[in-house]
């Protein structure tokens, strides 16, 4: 018997992963979460299985379930939003599996982030303006953060942020980037991307919390913040740049 961790994506069906789906068809107890994770996902769980919307429940009652399904020999398919090692609170429950000796693996999902740039048609980490993407969030009553991981701090090394369950501090953002960044920066509000209501607001520091409160978005945004979400020129990078060689293209004679 194993639980089986899986990223389901960012909400469309067909976003998960092969591995994922085909874990999902042959497991009988499905635990998913329902605020996230489309019911069409865990539909594909097989006839006759137990499919748990684990939302409402306390990690001691998912954990229940985990051992029943344990003791009866029966794979567990324990499925979460986006990719489960970014907030996906599988530590967790990874530590009390560890503590009763039952078996898991993780299957990885696509990330919000990567699926807000794909529908976006925007690379991330373009030449001469940004090379790296933080993911990060910001304090609320659920979690603070760690010392020393601050908007401030990331702003300052000029990488794109994705800054995750933020979207009722956008205050703050707004407050502790601007700044640094300048109120022109270009920032992209991601509102449940690859769902049947997905959408986009385009603005800036200056005007995107204005925009976010008009649209209504309370939860399920990601809060995307860098030069290279603007229309800002860039050099084109040397991977295939003609006088650049390297062992798959050797220089020609």
């Amino acid at each position: 018997m194993t639980v089986h961790f899986i990223g389901a994506g960012p909400g469309a069906p067909d976003l998960i992963t092969v591995r994922g789906l085909k874990l999902i068809q042959r497991c009988q107890l499905c635990l998913y979460a329902g605020s996230l994770v489309p019911e069409a996902v865990v539909a594909e769980a097989p006839e006759g299985a137990r499919v748990v919307d684990t939302a409402p429940l306390t990690l001691d009652e998912i954990m229940e379930l985990i051992e029943a399904a344990h003791e009866e020999g029966r794979d567990v398919a324990r499925v979460h939003s986006g990719d489960p090692s970014l907030y996906g609170a599988i530590a967790e429950q990874i530590r009390r599996l560890h503590d009763v000796g039952i078996p898991y693996d993780v299957t990885p999902g696509v990330p919000a982030f990567a699926a807000a740039a794909a529908s976006l048609g925007r690379e991330l980490t373009l030449p001469d303006v940004a090379q790296s993407v933080v993911l990060t969030r910001t304090a609320v009553r659920a979690s603070s953060m760690p010392r020393g991981e601050t908007l401030e701090a990331f702003a300052r090394t000029g990488a794109t942020l994705a800054i995750h369950l933020s979207v009722n501090n956008l205050a703050k953002v707004q407050r502790e980037l601007t700044p640094i960044l300048g109120a022109d920066c270009p920032v992209v509000v991601a509102y449940r991307v690859s769902w049947p209501d997905e959408a986009f607001l385009h603005g800036t520091l200056a005007d995107i919390r204005a925009k976010v409160k008009a649209a209504g978005f309370t939860r399920t945004a990601l809060i995307m913040v860098g030069r290279a979400l603007g229309d800002a020129g860039f050099s084109d990078s040397r991977l295939y740049a003609e006088g650049h060689h390297h062992v798959l293209r050797p220089r020609r004679a």
